[in-house]
């Protein structure tokens, strides 16, 4: 099948599928829909969905063919990962009220966006769009707030945006799709001033990535007992589990039974036994982890350099990956970059034309900026 019909059809699928900042198909937020390869005849260099290229920890691939003859039975029938609950409350050192389970940390933050629907939501722009975008097609009121000159959550305007009619106010830290951080400190601060108004979820997908002390989670403010705060996290990124779909919210036993009695009812019954099984043995390999982590900081720095050298400014990235501005790009980038075979995030932002590029492995990395030594922006 000719390159140009895949190139049709990936543009077909985000176009339809994207969820970002309703732009086109090659918008910043969303994520795609489509293999790292498409049959023998095209390779495409996929670095548009922050996905883990390590792949699967060992365990965690022998823990799913273990379990496949049961691939049968509903996740509820299969002794096996009965414990997953109380393991993974272990790991984060909560208890199984706690938590919730989810199919993947964005099945989560589209339910949030429908439990707290009675009043408006603060969030942040450009953002990780799920969780706005589903509120405003419910008819949610949603105040988005620019990010600073350096491309970092505005707390400050934030906090002054919440009214009384805010119920719900979302913080994406790391941040995506420009790969900033709040610092600990300061987002802790936030969240206790907040969640006296209103309910305030932290997106933690990418905050395995980060180094202490700035890894720290707001977990903590639940521990202390703020029924308002609610963390969202996935094993799809450092776990390098994104296909496979589990993800879960840690908030006060209060704040989950409301939810579990809403729209998160079935929530835990979404996931597969075999997901939940790779995603026990994921746990139990932090050594894996730790290597796709050293691998990614390696590879993103040598980007970061190299388009640097090239004339570009990169934000400075804390994740896995990186934000930079298109200069004076007159086309649509993502666009033209497919043409290429390499599958990336632009859109035009009121301070003009962004990228967003994932990091993949080093080998992958090399060939995106030999591809980018020919672009002229």
């Amino acid at each position: 099948m000719p390159n140009q019909l895949h190139r049709r059809l990936w543009l077909k699928q985000t176009a339809l599928a994207a969820l970002g900042l309703s732009f086109s198909a090659s918008s910043l937020g969303g994520e795609d829909y489509l293999p790292r390869e498409l049959g023998s005849e095209t390779r495409l260099l996929n670095l548009g969905s922050n996905e883990n290229p390590y792949g699967l920890a060992p365990g965690a691939k022998k823990a799913i063919a273990d379990l496949i003859n049961t691939a049968n039975r509903y996740a509820y029938n299969v002794p096996a990962v009965q414990s997953f609950k109380k393991e993974l409350a272990a790991e984060y050192g909560v208890t199984q009220e706690h938590l919730l389970i989810t199919a993947g940390s964005g099945e989560a933050l589209n339910l949030l966006a429908r439990h707290y629907s009675k009043g408006n939501l603060v969030s942040a722009y450009p953002t990780f769009a799920i969780l706005p975008n589903t509120a405003k097609k419910i008819g949610v009121s949603v105040k988005e707030i620019p990010l600073d000159a350096n491309k970092v959550h505005d707390l400050g305007a934030m906090l002054q945006a919440i009214d009384d009619n805010t119920t719900h106010v979302y913080v994406c830290n790391p941040a995506n799709p420009t790969s900033t951080i709040v610092k600990p400190a300061a987002l802790k601060s936030f969240c206790e001033e907040a969640s006296k108004h209103a309910a305030i979820t932290i997106d933690e997908a990418y905050i395995d990535f980060l180094d202490a002390p700035d890894n720290e989670s707001m977990i903590s403010l639940v521990l202390k007992g703020n029924k308002n705060v609610i963390v969202v996290r996935t094993f799809s990124k450092i776990h390098a589990m994104a296909g496979l779909r589990v993800g879960f919210i840690i908030a006060h036993p209060d704040t989950i039974k409301s939810l579990s009695a809403n729209y998160f009812g079935n929530s835990n019954f979404c996931v597969g036994a075999l997901s939940l099984n790779a995603a026990l043995a994921s746990l139990k390999d932090p050594e894996h982890r730790a290597s796709c982590k050293q691998k990614n900081a390696a590879a993103r720095e040598f980007t970061i350099k190299s388009l640097q050298e090239l004339g570009f400014k990169p934000i400075p990235s804390y994740t896995n990956f990186i934000f930079f501005p298109l200069k004076n790009y007159s086309g649509d980038f993502a666009k033209d970059m497919l043409e290429k075979d390499v599958i990336l995030r632009s859109s035009e932002l009121p301070d003009g034309k962004w990228c967003r590029v994932s990091v993949g492995t080093m080998d992958e990395m090399q060939s995106f900026i030999k591809i980018m030594r020919t672009v002229k922006a």
